[in-house]
Parts: structure tokens; C-alpha cells; sequence
């Protein structure tokens, strides 16, 4: 299925990342696949031109869960570029009929690799308030592993598991207390992002940062800001003072809602920390 060579980077291009929609791009042995959809279809393309990235090299879709900021495009997308959709058994069952034409489903065993053209993948269950929602880890064929913790719920033992020994991390950056306290949003919503099946906090997140951090882990990319709880700058200072004392010397990347981020090699040495483009 792939066209490349050994010692291809694994590349990680985040599309777009926050409460009205998710998707990122990986690329490894002349593969990609895409990561969550939540974009329209035509989003999806304009996202996936700006960044330079070819449609044509996507080999499947994988969500993460079932909700519209992850899947909003995953039906048309998936017919158009013929490609099937790989989910965990609750995930596929709860989307039903909404796949429309997709060419085909996979269903992901909790725990267990599959394979999906150059790469490996493994759901692990994590407690997000959704049918059955997974932590993702992604590896290419040099070995080489991307995490994507997103809606992740709460800071559980099984979410530090499945996020160690990573080469890359996209990580749920959702909110700020401070700014959930006073954003204005009902009791029992604020309770419902805080709570065991919500979101993680900048604080729960830098903890688990500075937990599973260690020197081969290249990249951190925050993920899932809150428009209205969260900001880049908090959280980039969050997580970046958690990983100081740690063997850490990756990049810290920060995703935005409305532009993809540069591309970037997943493994590769140690870089620096940055906000997204338009934001600095």
C-alpha cells in the first residue's frame, strides 16, 4: 500500500483542533490517514490544500469517538476518497447509518494493534462522556509512536498508560478553573467539562505531561482549547512549567481552531516551544 522507503519521518500535520471541530493528518511509508473529521467534507479539503497535503495518500479514517467536532465530515469524506473508517465497536455502532456510503468499517479491539497500511493502531478505552471513546496510539513501521488524547475525561491510571513511551503526544488542553468558573456556562454544564467524563484541565494535563514525559518524546501538541475557558498562552504556560523539570527537550506546539499547524517530523529531535500561526 505505501510507497516509501525506511527511514521515512513520520509526519504529523494538525488540521484543526477545538470545540467546533478536530481532524489531523499522519503520514508515514507513503501512507496517510486521517485522524478524527470533524470538518466538513469541503473544510476538510480546504484544510488539508493549506497545509500542502495530499487527500490522494490517505489510506483510511480513524475516529476517535462519535461526537460531531470528531465526525462531522467522516461520511462524505470517506466516499469520495474511498477509503474505510476504523472506530471502536461502540464508536461505529453509534454513528449507524450517519457512515452513509463509507466503503467499509474496521472495528478496533480495545488494547490490541491492527494494522492500516503503514501504520499500527491501538485504542485504548478512556472515560470521555461518549458510547465508547479511545486514546489512540499510532505507530509507523520505523517504530515510532503518536498518541492522541483527546476527550479524554479525566486523568484515570489507564490514560497514563496509554500515553507512555511516546514519540509524540496531542494532548487535551480544554480549559482553564479559572475561566470555567467564570465562564458564564450553567452549573451543570461547567460540572459536565470538569467532571470525570469531561475534559482535562490545563493543570490535570500538564501533570500528565510532566508523567509520561521522557527524552524521545519530541512533540507535545495542545489540543482542544476551550474558546471561552482557555487560552493559547495559559495553557503553553501550563504544560511548558510542568515539563521544565523533566527530561523533556521536544517541541511544544499549540493547535488552533481555524489554520492547520506546520507540519512536523514526529521523532526528531529537540525544537522549541510555539503558539499557532496568527497568534504569537
Amino acid at each position: 500500500m505505501g510507497h516509501g522507503h525506511p527511514g521515512d519521518p513520520l509526519r504529523l500535520t494538525v488540521l484543526g483542533s477545538g470545540s467546533r471541530g478536530n481532524a489531523l493528518l499522519l503520514e508515514a511509508g507513503g501512507d496517510a490517514l486521517l485522524v478524527d473529521a470533524g470538518f466538513s467534507f469541503r473544510d476538510l479539503g480546504r484544510r488539508l490544500a493549506a497545509a500542502g497535503r495530499d487527500p490522494g495518500a490517505i489510506r483510511a479514517i480513524v475516529l476517535t469517538h462519535e461526537h460531531g467536532d470528531h465526525t462531522r465530515g467522516v461520511a462524505r469524506a470517506a466516499a469520495a476518497w474511498q477509503v474505510p473508517v476504523f472506530a471502536s465497536v461502540g464508536t461505529l455502532a453509534a454513528l449507524g447509518t450517519a457512515l452513509g456510503s463509507a466503503p467499509g468499517t474496521v472495528p478496533l479491539p480495545a488494547s490490541r494493534r491492527v494494522a492500516c497500511g503503514a501504520f499500527r493502531l491501538t485504542a485504548y478505552p478512556t472515560a470521555h462522556d461518549a458510547a465508547d471513546p479511545v486514546v489512540l496510539v499510532v505507530e509507523d513501521g520505523e517504530g515510532r509512536r503518536l498518541g492522541v488524547a483527546c476527550d479524554v475525561g479525566s486523568p484515570t491510571a489507564a490514560l497514563g498508560l496509554a500515553c507512555r513511551d511516546l514519540d509524540g503526544l496531542v494532548l487535551e488542553t480544554n480549559h482553564d478553573e479559572v475561566l470555567l468558573r467564570g465562564s458564564g456556562y450553567p452549573a451543570a454544564v461547567r460540572a459536565r467539562i470538569a467532571g470525570h467524563g469531561g475534559h482535562l484541565s490545563n493543570s490535570q494535563a500538564a501533570a500528565l505531561a510532566a508523567e509520561v514525559a521522557h527524552a524521545g518524546l519530541s512533540v507535545v501538541v495542545l489540543a482542544h482549547l476551550s474558546d471561552r475557558c482557555n487560552t493559547p498562552d495559559l495553557a503553553l504556560q501550563a504544560v511548558s512549567r510542568a515539563l521544565a523539570g523533566t527530561a523533556f527537550r521536544g517541541t511544544i506546539l499549540v493547535a488552533s481552531q481555524d489554520e492547520p499547524l506546520p507540519t512536523v517530523d514526529v521523532g526528531r529531535g529537540p525544537g522549541q516551544l510555539s503558539l499557532p500561526l496568527g497568534r504569537r
